[in-house]
Order: C-alpha cells, then structure tokens, then sequence
C-alpha cells in the first residue's frame, strides 16, 4: 500500500519497512491512526513486536558491512536524491502531516522544508568529514585522529513534528555512515512511513532504512536495549527520556536525548513590545503550542506589563481556530488526553492562585464537536513556584509574571529543571551580552521568535537532553573517534 497515494475513502492496515521490504500484515494487532480534527481513522498500524525490532536490527546490521565502506559522497547522493523526491512529494507529505498530526496545513509545508533541509544540509557534510593528525612525543611517528561510524543507530521521534524529527536524524546517521532503525510513533506514524516509500523508490540500499511501528515500551525497548545497536537518538518528554538512558545503560549505548523544555519569554522595560508581542504569539501558539522550545512562561517587567499582556490577549483572541486543512492559525491538539493533561494543569495553577486574563480552554460544541480543541488561554501568576510556571504545557496556554529588574527575570528563568531555550527582549547592550552567560539554557534567543537554524546546534541542558542536533556539531555526533599511533619503524 503506497502511504502517499492512498484514497481518502479506504482505510488500510500500513505495513512495516524492513530490509527493504514492505511486511505483510496478517494476523498482527493493529492500532489505530486518528485524525485529531475530527476523530475519524486514517489508517491503521501494526502493533510492532519484539520480533520485529530483532529482524530490523538484523537487517541494519548487515548492510552496515557493506554502507559504512561506500565513500561518503556516494552516501550522500542518496540523501539528496531523498530530500528531490520530498521536494516532489511536498503538497501530500504536508496533507498527510495535517491528517495525522493536526498542524496546520501551511505550518505542516514549512515542517516538510524543514524536513528537506535537514537532509541537505547532511549531505553537504559529506566532504567535510575530516580528522586529526596530531604531533608524537616519539620520533618517526604520527598521531592519527579518525572518525568512524557507530554501526546501527536507533531514531525514536515525538508527535509533534513527524516528518521533520525524522530527516533530523536520518541524514547525518546515513551519510556518515551508519544504518538506521526508526521506530516512528504511535500517534504520528504515517510520515515516516512516507518518508520509507520515497527512500525504496530512490534506490537506498536494502537494510540501510528500516521504519517500524507500534509502542515504544515494547518495540523502543528491544532496539534500545538490543545488543547490536549502538547509538540511540531520541526526541520526546523527559520522562521517556530518562527511561530510555537507564535501559541502554546496561549495554553502555551512546545517548543523544533531545527533551522537554520550559522556557521563559523575558521582556524588559526598554523592549520594542510590539517585536516582542508578535514573537510571544508566534513563539506559543505555532503548532498549538506544542513545540519544545516555545514560550513556555512570561517574565514582564513591572514598566510594560500592562501594555504587553493588554495587546497580547488581544493578538491571542485573534488568533483563528479550526479545520488545520484551511487557513487558521491554531489547530487541534494531537490527542484528547493531551486536552485533559492541559486542562488539569491549569486547574492546579488556578488552585495556587492563578488568575484568567484570557479563558479559552476546551472546546468541544458547534464546529468543535469532534476533535480535540483547545482555545488560548492566557493567567498571571505571583508564585513562580505554580504549576503554570514549573511543567510543560506544551499547548496554547501560558501564564505571566511581573518581574521589577534584569536579574528578577533571571533567577525566575534558571528556577527548573529544565534547561532548553529561553527568549529576552532588550535594547541594552549589557543585557544582551550578559544573557549568554546567565541564562542556563542550551539555546537563547535574543529578540527574536522561536526556530533553529540548520546550521546551528540544538542542545538542551539539565532536564531537557543530553547531546544535540543540527550544525557540524550535532553531524559529528553521529561518528565515534579513533586513534592511531603510527610508528614507520
């Protein structure tokens, strides 16, 4: 069954992808695929097995022999042969990202540049992997410095960008060098499906790419803890997360973990709080909130609080709400259990003396029937130790404090555990030069919205990761080092 092509009106059972092969579906549990606009099923998924997860690590395994010798640059013909078949693709990539997903259908086009971008940019490295010589203490010997690749690489992925997450890790795994396990997730599966589809129809070697399916306690747990897998990559919550590094601690696998993220929205009194405005809504409502590094909480200085949070909630009850297939600016949540995790946080919040500026919460009559809706909603908090302020929400809610100096709005920031991004708002040279220093997070944005560049590194601190993504350094992470000592003797 081809995942792109698929009729709107028929509803089939979409194998696994292993050593090339599409797997017959037989008698194995299926899972359901929902659409979280209006609760209908798209599909249907094999509930992967043990079994499943040993025949894909097998499969990578022996492939690697003979991958891991290709020059890079012929490796990395066949990523960007990949990101030309998803440029073709881009209109259904983008819809099947909106059916499974939620976002809407223009943020779901700018998920699948993004997800051709990171591929590219992995190709690229394929002339820059390089190493060291490094001078001897002895005479008549050189010091060698190689990089190679780790073997089989497994990619577990989260919700929120299914394509994107994919190709994220996928190109640098393939073009330095390694084999590729990708368990894609149970709620968003469908994409990096796709994404399988357009890597057979480009001739990737067969094993080089396998996509399996099902849930991570039971599918994600083998390949992590399987022998002969050497490096697991991870984006998703820090609970998973820590899951994840006891289990491959037995076997001492290489962790590169990409987590959950509270970041504070910090504008002082000389800020252009109208920049600054635009950059809180966009920085919290795109793709309904639910992105790691989005404006997470609101540090406002005492002289611009009531004309920021006066034209916030007023940018926010514009901000246009439905059928993520049109153009609106906030779709539906991925789940109803991600409605109910929300909501519950906000109660707690409001219990520990929260007060609503803007009540939107939970939508569910009229056009909002069915899917899992929820509306901005906007509460100011004096206690920075509120729910509101200390756990993910991930979703369009966010709460506000009114902070009387720089190093207020400091403190209040770097009080959590996590440690992803932060933003700030300043026309002082001091502040924007300090920030880097006392911001205690792996990304800091200085007078702008939220999103990575490709060339950039994404890294999370404390809670939020361990290791990284993107730039030279998140490619380098892929390859593990070498040393030689070479004596002529």
């Amino acid at each position: 069954m081809s995942i792109l092509h698929q009729s709107e009106n028929s509803i089939a059972a979409a194998a696994m992808y292993i050593d090339g092969q599409w797997q017959t579906v037989r008698d194995q549990e299926l899972l359901q695929v929902e659409n979280p606009a209006d609760e209908s099923t798209i599909s249907y998924i094999v509930n992967g097995t043990v079994a499943d997860a040993d025949a894909a690590v097998h499969a990578a395994k022996a492939a690697f022999v003979k991958w891991s010798v290709k020059p890079a640059i012929e490796r990395a013909s066949y990523v960007q042969a990949l990101a030309d078949e998803m440029q073709k693709e881009l209109p259904r990539l983008a819809a099947l990202v909106t059916a499974e997903q939620g976002k809407p259908i223009r943020q779901a086009k700018d998920e699948i540049d993004a997800a051709i971008t990171f591929l590219r940019f992995a190709a690229e490295q394929a002339r820059r992997i390089s190493g060291d010589i490094v001078t001897s203490d002895n005479l008549d010997e050189e010091i060698h410095i190689r990089k190679h690749p780790y073997g089989v690489v497994v990619g577990l992925t989260a919700w929120n960008y299914p394509a994107a997450l994919v190709t994220r890790k996928l190109g640098p795994a393939l073009v330095s060098g390694n084999t590729f396990i990708l368990l894609s997730h149970e709620n968003t599966p469908l994409s990096g499906l796709a994404i399988a589809e357009l890597a057979q129809r480009v001739g990737i070697p067969d094993g080089v790419f396998n996509v399996l399916t099902g849930k991570g306690p039971v599918v994600g747990q083998r390949l992590v803890e399987h022998p002969d897998t050497s490096l697991i990559t991870m984006t998703g919550s820090t609970r998973a997360g820590i899951q994840i590094a006891r289990s491959a601690s037995d076997g001492l696998k290489v962790v590169r973990l990409e987590l959950g993220g509270k970041a504070p929205f910090i504008v002082m009194d000389d800020a252009d709080v109208d920049a600054a405005v635009t950059a809180a809504v966009d920085a919290r409502y795109t793709n309904c909130g639910q992105v790691c590094t989005c404006n997470e909480r609101m540090y406002l200085h005492d002289k611009i609080a009531d004309q920021f949070l006066e034209k916030f909630i007023a940018a926010s009850q514009a901000m246009k709400i439905g059928d993520p297939n049109t153009d609106v600016d906030i779709g539906p949540k991925v789940s109803g259990l991600e409605v109910e995790k929300i909501e519950e946080i906000v109660q707690r919040g409001i219990t520990n003396g929260a007060e609503i500026l803007l009540r939107g919460g939970a939508l569910n009559d009229g056009v909002f029937e069915k899917g899992h809706w929820f509306a901005p909603t906007i509460l100011e908090v004096a206690d920075n130790g509120s729910p509101l302020m200390q756990e993910e929400i991930f979703g369009p809610v966010v709460a506000a404090k009114r902070v009387v100096d720089f190093e207020e709005a400091v403190h209040h920031a770097n009080d959590t555990s996590f440690g992803l991004s932060a933003y700030l708002f300043t026309q002082q040279a001091k502040r924007v030069s300090q920030a880097p220093y006392l911001l205690k997070y792996g990304e800091v944005y200085i007078n702008r919205s939220l999103g990575e560049a490709v060339q950039g590194f994404h890294s999370g601190w404390g809670m939020s990761g361990l290791g990284g993504e993107d730039g030279q350094y998140g490619f380098d992470a892929y390859m593990r080092k070498q040393t030689t000592y070479l004596n002529w003797g």
